[in-house]
């Protein structure tokens, strides 16, 4: 074992400790975020707006503070590009990362040094995590690969401007520098084709350790390497055993990765985004993700199904349960205050908390009063790949109000790498699933009022061409999984029917 393996072991063991303190104590944990990001924000224009001086306890912060999402928080946030100063944080952001929004045009979430540093800390710890737990440290001599978007940042504004992933590469530690790949000039690629052809060309022939990134695009990675060198990703990196993923589940893509790579790796799944850093999954053995509660982040829980209500429940860490669904609200040292990201969880352990990502709230079905949520579908597609020889590029689903003849139905359009042999095996797994987990959409099935899921078969390339049509090809964009309209469906049937 090399000095490096080493000292990578003994500093994972050093972490371990440390994050087991912090979450021992969970709630004292989070009462001390709190009160330090009031006190810190006090002077702040939104602070003064919001009588910080006189919040004591989370009851004072529920009445003065309401839960906002980017629309809502967007005139403050106008002051700051601007380049107004204290506004939402002492001082000024060090970075916006910019994101694409649906409703509000491009949204530019503010970055602080102190949230950067808690970005790169957590993705550090991850790994560190992974180390103490699997012994295996011998990737930190390897090369790293990690998919992410440009790192060139727009400063001709008061504020540089960039993707999150891109802000994050100029954080990368000094130790891991000469690791990484691909280099500056290949990674400063904006056009998400181009830039993976030359990360191919880069990376084919190096010992390759550790690679991360979004599954979806990953994939794409992992098929011009194939088809490159016409081996198993697995045989062309002997030494890759660790795949670093995050913002999107990856059981859907498993198989068809596990063919790409010709094996099993190991994975670590990750749970961040522009507005901070959530959760790492700390076990290997385990499928939720320690949320992090000490990283300048206090967290609120809003029981899903009571989103919409006039005053619904604002939860703090020591009043959640396990298996419920809670909109996840953030108070951030990057000025973010009662922040609705619009994401939800599910906690799948209380003792230390974990999560897992079961969806976005305004991403579901709910045509017919079924509320069927991400996590559903994609625990159904996981099921219907397990035991059939299906494997699967790609999916969304969407509902069918009005056939042209019988009852409507949940449309399942579907890009498969590999057919299943028998669709009908396939589409009743899928539809069971949905049934066991979800029993609205059960009783809508029984009663007659939908008829079973249908599949509609899409080329291979299908959601490529349809992300390349909105400008969201690669980087940190994701496929929806859910609509409640087909505005997504119906784009994606005319690609099927121009191919």
């Amino acid at each position: 074992m090399g000095l490096k393996q080493f000292a990578a072991k003994i500093f994972a063991k050093y972490i371990v400790q440390q994050t087991a303190q912090w979450a021992n104590e969970p709630v004292a944990t989070q009462e001390a975020v709190f009160a330090s990001l009031i006190t810190q924000a006090r002077n702040t224009q939104f602070g003064k707006d919001h009588g910080f001086d006189q919040i004591k306890t989370h009851g004072d912060f529920i009445k003065s503070v309401p839960v906002r999402d980017y629309e809502d928080l967007k005139p403050y946030v106008q002051k700051v590009v601007a380049g107004e100063k204290n506004i939402l944080w002492p001082g000024q952001p060090a970075y916006f990362a910019k994101t694409s929004g649906t409703t509000s045009g491009a949204k530019y979430i503010p970055i602080t040094k102190a949230s950067i540093q808690e970005q790169v800390k957590a993705s550090r710890d991850a790994i560190l995590h992974y180390i103490h737990q699997s012994g295996n440290s011998d990737f930190v001599t390897r090369k790293m690969i990690f998919l992410q978007g440009s790192p060139v940042l727009d400063t001709s504004g008061y504020i540089p401007t960039g993707r999150l992933s891109g802000i994050s590469a100029h954080y990368v530690p000094a130790y891991l520098q000469r690791n990484r790949l691909p280099s500056w000039e290949t990674n400063c690629i904006e056009d998400w084709e181009t830039k993976v052809e030359a990360v191919v060309k880069e990376t084919i022939a190096e010992d390759m350790g550790v690679i991360a990134g979004i599954p979806s695009w990953v994939q794409m990675y992992f098929e011009r390497l194939k088809a490159a060198s016409g081996k198993p990703v697995g045989d062309l990196f002997k030494h890759f055993n660790l795949f670093i993923y995050g913002g999107v589940n990856y059981d859907p893509y498993r198989a068809n990765f596990e063919n790409l790579i010709g094996r099993k790796v190991d994975t670590i799944e990750l749970f961040p985004a522009s507005e901070g850093f959530f959760a790492y999954q700390d076990l290997r053995d385990e499928k939720g993700m320690l949320l992090l509660l000490n990283s300048g982040i206090f967290y609120e829980f809003i029981p899903a199904d009571q989103f919409y209500e006039k005053h619904p429940p604002r939860l703090t860490i020591g009043e959640v349960a396990m298996g419920v669904n809670y909109v996840l609200i953030l108070s951030t040292n990057a000025g973010l205050w009662g922040y609705n990201i619009g994401d939800t969880v599910q906690f799948t352990s209380l003792k230390p908390y974990r999560v897992i990502v079961s969806g976005r709230i305004k991403h579901f079905i709910s045509a017919f009063g079924e509320h069927v949520i991400a996590k559903e579908v994609e625990y159904a597609m996981q099921e219907a790949i397990t035991k059939t020889d299906a494997r699967v590029l790609e999916f969304t689903v969407a509902p069918q109000i009005a056939p042209s003849t019988g009852l409507p139905y949940h449309e399942w359009l579907v890009a498969f790498e590999k057919a299943p042999s028998d669709i009908s095996l396939f589409s009743s797994i899928l539809d069971q699933s949905l049934q066991d987990q979800n029993s609205y959409y059960k009783d809508l099935i029984v009663g007659k009022v939908l008829q079973g899921l249908k599949i509609t078969s899409l080329p291979t390339n299908a959601f490529t061409q349809f992300m390349k049509t909105k400008g969201k090809l690669g980087g940190q964009n994701k496929v929806q999984r859910l609509a409640n309209d087909r505005d997504i469906a119906d784009a994606l049937l005319k690609i099927k029917d121009h191919v």
